[in-house]
C-alpha cells in the first residue's frame, strides 16, 4: 500500500481500491486466526499488559499457537516484556513477519518501530505544520494495517493489549466481527468504578466477556506465604453487582516486576508458585470457556 504521504500527493490514488483491498486480507488473516481476545482495563496501572503477556505464555505452556498484538501505540511495553526490544521486523511474501517470543508467541508492536527508548509516537501529517501524538482514527487505522499486514500464520489465540480506558473498544468490533474480551481490575475502589463503565460498555457492544480478572489481590508474605490484604475492596463485588464470571485472582508478588525488566514472563520461571499457578488456572478457564467448535484448533 501507498504512505499516507503518497495518497495525499497523488489526486489520481484509487483510495477505496486500496481500501478494499486491505479489507480483503484483513479477513484473509482472520479466517486463519480461531480466537481473539481484547484485553482492556477501565484506568492504567492495573498490570493489564503482564496480564496479557502471562496469558500468553500460560496458553502457549498448554500447547496452543499464541500471537500478541500490542494495540497501545503510544505507550508499548509487550516487546519489553517478552524480551524481543531490539529485533528488527522483516517483509516476508505473504506480509510482515512478526518476531518470535518464548514459546514461539508470534509478537507485533510499535516498539518494534521505534528507533530509540525515548522517541515519541507521533504522526507527521502532511497537511500539518506540527506533529501530533497519535490517537483516534489514526490509531484505528495503525491497528487495522498490524492486523491486515501481519503474517499471523495460524493461530489459536490472538491476544490484542489494549491501551488503558475503555473508549478504545469500540474501534475492535468493525475490525473484528468476533472478539472476545478480559477486564482487568485491581481490588480497590477506584479502580472498581471505572471498571464497572468499561463492563458494562463491552455488553452494550455486545463483546463476548469471558470475565474478570483481579490483579494485585493481595501480599503474598515470602516467609510464611500467607496472603495478606493490599486494598481494602474486591473484586468479586463487581463481580456480583454485574454478574460477570471471575476468572481469578493474581497475587502481588515482586518477581512478576522482575521478569517483566528481564524481560521473561513470570509463569515460565514460576509456574509452581502462588502466582505462577493462578495465571494457569485463569488460562484453562479462558480455555474452557471458549468452545471449540467443529474444524477448530
Amino acid at each position: 500500500m501507498k504512505t499516507y504521504r503518497e495518497i495525499a500527493g497523488d489526486a489520481g490514488s484509487d483510495i477505496l481500491g486500496q481500501v478494499k483491498e486491505q479489507q480483503a486480507r484483513l479477513q484473509a488473516r482472520l479466517a486463519q486466526i480461531t480466537h481473539t481476545i481484547a484485553v482492556m482495563s477501565g484506568k492504567g496501572g492495573v498490570g493489564k499488559s503482564v496480564i496479557t503477556t502471562n496469558m500468553a505464555a500460560a496458553l502457549a505452556m498448554l500447547g496452543h499457537q499464541v500471537g500478541v498484538l500490542d494495540a497501545d501505540i503510544n505507550g508499548p511495553s509487550v516487546a519489553k516484556m517478552f524480551g524481543v526490544r531490539g529485533q528488527t521486523l522483516k517483509v516476508g511474501k505473504n506480509g510482515v513477519v512478526p518476531v518470535l517470543g518464548p514459546l514461539g508467541i508470534k509478537i507485533i508492536s510499535m516498539d518494534l518501530l521505534l528507533s530509540r527508548d525515548e522517541a515519541p509516537v507521533v504522526w507527521d501529517a502532511p497537511a500539518q505544520q506540527d506533529p501530533f501524538v497519535w490517537r483516534g482514527t489514526i490509531e484505528v487505522s495503525t491497528l487495522r494495517e498490524f492486523l491486515a499486514d501481519t503474517d499471523w500464520g495460524e493461530l489459536d489465540f490472538l491476544l490484542i493489549d489494549l491501551p488503558p480506558g475503555p473508549e478504545r473498544l469500540p474501534n475492535l468490533p468493525g475490525l473484528l466481527p468476533v472478539l472476545h474480551t478480559i477486564v482487568v481490575t485491581i481490588p480497590s475502589e477506584v479502580a472498581q468504578l471505572t471498571v464497572k463503565r468499561s463492563i458494562a460498555l463491552a455488553q452494550q457492544l455486545k463483546a463476548k466477556l469471558l470475565g474478570l480478572i483481579e490483579n494485585m489481590a493481595g501480599y503474598l508474605c515470602r516467609k510464611c506465604g500467607a496472603l495478606g490484604e493490599l486494598f481494602p475492596s474486591s473484586g468479586e463485588e463487581t463481580v456480583n453487582v454485574l454478574g460477570v464470571p471471575l476468572l481469578g485472582k493474581i497475587p502481588f508478588d515482586p518477581r512478576i516486576a522482575r521478569c517483566s525488566d528481564r524481560g521473561i514472563p513470570f509463569v515460565l520461571e514460576h509456574k509452581d508458585t502462588t502466582a505462577g499457578e493462578a495465571f494457569a488456572q485463569i488460562a484453562q478457564k479462558i480455555k474452557r470457556n471458549i468452545t471449540f467448535g467443529e474444524g477448530e484448533r
